[in-house]
């Protein structure tokens, strides 16, 4: 292939075994986009491709990753609204016949095979360092460790009791992210030795959570967080 394709707030290249996703910037474009800057989607990270009418005289072309393959995704678990979905061009509704060419062209690259959740993370992560304020602390992360220093304006006395929290990715199993956009948002560490096990019903008593609010934690911010560590942590299993 190797073609552009513009849409709105993003652009599509196609290469050979690959499509690189590169984001505008601007004050219309999602700041999850802006965040991200750009992605590249291996072909066998792709589990399906479809081009749809959109709203206002657009298409949308909407590309959908295998399970497992993109660690953005596996951290989102389907929470992120269709404006916020990364693999989802929209274009005017005049370019829908090439569109459906690259949709198609798409499509022919899909093969069974690559329908199956995927092993190994084949899109890369949000590149660490990271951080982010959270409504009872500060969560950072460096690469091999995710650390929380707790606000004393918000956090519980049972986070004040335990301190300040540094996790090397080796004791993680994963990382739990709930949008903050829906009702008791959290980003919480789940603990190899734990897997959950014992710890506190509620992330405002998990000294392995910080607790999103209003103006806390933003998508752009924590969703990226919780993608590169749940990358870090997977690969430290290999």
């Amino acid at each position: 292939m190797g073609d552009v394709l513009a849409g709105i707030h993003a652009t599509w290249e196609f290469d050979p075994d690959s499509v690189l996703i590169r984001f505008e910037r601007g004050i219309r474009t999602p700041k999850l986009f802006q965040a991200l800057g750009e992605r590249r989607i291996p072909h066998e990270a792709l589990e399906s491709v479809s081009l749809a009418r959109g709203k206002r005289g657009t298409v949308v072309l909407h590309a959908v990753v295998r399970p497992g393959a993109d660690p953005l995704m596996e951290a989102a678990a389907g929470q992120l609204k269709d404006g916020c979905d990364p693999y989802r061009l929209v274009l005017p509704a005049e370019r829908e016949t090439l569109a459906e060419y690259y949709a198609d062209e798409l499509a022919a690259v899909i093969t069974p095979e690559v329908k199956e959740p995927a092993d190994r993370f084949l899109v890369a992560a949000p590149k660490a360092p990271l951080h982010f304020k959270a409504y009872d602390g500060k969560a950072s992360f460096d690469g091999s460790k995710v650390s929380f220093r707790w606000f004393w304006t918000g956090a519980s006395s049972a986070k004040w009791k335990a301190g300040d929290q540094i996790f090397d990715v080796r004791e993680l199993a994963g990382v739990e992210w709930r949008s903050p956009e829906l009702f008791e948002g959290y980003l919480r560490l789940v603990r190899r030795d734990a897997n959950g096990a014992g710890r506190p019903a509620q992330a405002d008593q998990d000294p392995s959570a910080v607790v999103f609010g209003l103006g806390y934690g933003p998508v752009h911010e924590s969703l990226p967080f919780a993608a590169s560590s749940t990358a870090a942590a997977k690969s430290s299993d290999s």
